[in-house]
């Protein structure tokens, strides 16, 4: 894993991590990184503070970093958009690539599903036109809830 410190154009830092310097550089073309404060997608990498070594060869650690007001609140109100969205939509779970593409073919009716895909399976149904968006707060499925 490799942390970056990105700022948008709106001159918000924040802290992302990445599997390696290759996968940022993909998402960010991709436009998917965005600012958490303002949503804007226009980012960059920030000046990074150097790390400070401590006694020995042992780096100091830095304080945790607490979320936010804000960010909170934003991750709530995402949360609870997504609720209401998820009450009007179906689950679908394994079958979900299937019925997407069923749709968008024609061959059922449109209706708001939801369910579970492979990495595989979505870039496949990117690939073949089918829109489709990720869930941005991880959902438990039906028959697993309490």
């Amino acid at each position: 894993m490799i942390v970056f410190d990105l700022k948008c154009s709106a001159a918000h830092v924040f802290e992302v991590w990445f599997k390696s310097s290759g996968a940022y550089e993909e998402q960010r073309a991709q436009g998917l990184i965005a600012c958490p404060y303002c949503g804007d997608a226009e980012v960059t990498k920030a000046v990074m503070a150097p790390a400070v070594a401590a006694k020995g060869n042992q780096l100091a650690e830095k304080p945790p970093v607490s979320p936010t007001a804000a960010f909170k609140a934003a991750l709530a109100a995402i949360a609870e958009i997504q609720a209401r969205q998820l009450e009007t939509s179906q689950w679908v779970g394994k079958a979900f690539a299937e019925k997407a593409r069923a749709m968008h073919a024609g061959d059922a009716p449109e209706v708001q599903i939801h369910g579970q895909a492979t990495l595989e399976e979505a870039k496949a149904l990117v690939e073949e036109g089918v829109p489709v968006a990720p869930l941005l707060v991880p959902v438990v499925p039906p028959e697993a809830r309490n």
